[in-house]
């Protein structure tokens, strides 16, 4: 039996200025990956229309750049993703969550590969 293990990413801003902070430089550090384990995802950081970072167990972070951008991904700064593996992989779908009165479906986008990062000091 195949279960299918669904998973919501909310983030939450608190000031528009917020959501509109330029995305972190960030530098490779090893091989990109094509799925990362859904029980290390600590946080998820959307930093913009095609690019997410992934705050991992042990201050490990993983940064997806979308192939496409996904429109309003980083406006709305939320997304879903269903999954039938204990991994999310670069061949799964995200879907943007809107905020109308209650969670509303947007765009879904594809994934792309796991680049593990070392964010730039702020």
């Amino acid at each position: 039996m195949r279960l299918t293990l669904i998973a919501t990413a909310l983030l939450s801003v608190t000031t528009a200025a917020v959501a509109r902070e330029k995305t972190p430089d960030a530098t490779p550090n090893g091989a990109a990956v094509s799925c990362i384990p859904l029980v290390q995802i600590r946080e998820t950081r959307v930093r913009d229309d095609r690019t997410i970072d992934f705050m991992m167990t042990g201050r490990k972070v993983y940064r997806n750049t979308l192939p496409n951008a996904c429109p309003s991904l980083g406006f709305e700064q939320r997304f879903s993703y269903a999954t039938s593996l204990s991994r999310l992989c670069s061949t799964d779908i995200i879907t943007v969550l809107y905020q109308a009165p209650y969670l509303t479906p947007g765009a879904s986008c594809g994934l792309g590969q796991f680049q593990p990062v070392t964010l730039a000091a702020r």
